[in-house]
């Protein structure tokens, strides 16, 4: 039985992002500046030789960390990664690769756009994860690559 006292989850689609308040946050192996804008179409921090028709973000600073340390370590680089606020320049949707298909709702509070993000500061003072954690999450992204699970809805 649902607790009478929680609202219901509202999905956010295109058509009905506007409750959705940031701050925003975008994790990534690229140095950018205040005003540089992410845009759909480049080469994926994930996946080699595959375009991403979207751009990532989240309401999280957290999970925006593991976009940054996951993207730098696939990129075979020692580097920390950055994390950068961002504004989105139109509308977004829940990222159906987490929103109730690893977990129910959105609780890693991740979306995607086509629409170009603006850099608006950089999170100097973030906390990565401990470094076991990370080889944990790179070794089961390898297992999933390797049984042909890593799929990317784009």
């Amino acid at each position: 039985m649902a607790d009478e006292t929680s609202t219901p989850r509202v999905p956010v689609t295109y058509e009905h992002c506007e409750h959705i308040e940031g701050p925003f946050y975008h994790g990534t192996k690229s140095a950018l500046e205040v005003g540089d804008e992410l845009v759909a179409g480049r080469d994926s921090n994930f996946q080699e030789g595959r375009i991403s028709n979207n751009i990532y973000f989240t309401s999280l600073v957290g999970t925006a960390a593991w976009g940054a340390e996951l993207a730098t370590a696939l990129a075979g680089t020692e580097e920390r990664g950055h994390i950068y606020v961002v504004a989105p320049l139109g509308p977004f949707e829940d990222d159906p690769n987490v929103t109730d298909k690893r977990f129910p709702g959105n609780p890693t509070e991740s979306y995607r756009t086509t629409h170009p993000l603006r850099v608006v500061a950089e999170v100097e003072d973030w906390e990565g994860h401990d470094p076991e954690v990370l080889r944990q999450m790179l070794d089961h992204l390898a297992t999933l690559r390797e049984q042909g699970l890593d799929v990317i809805e784009d």
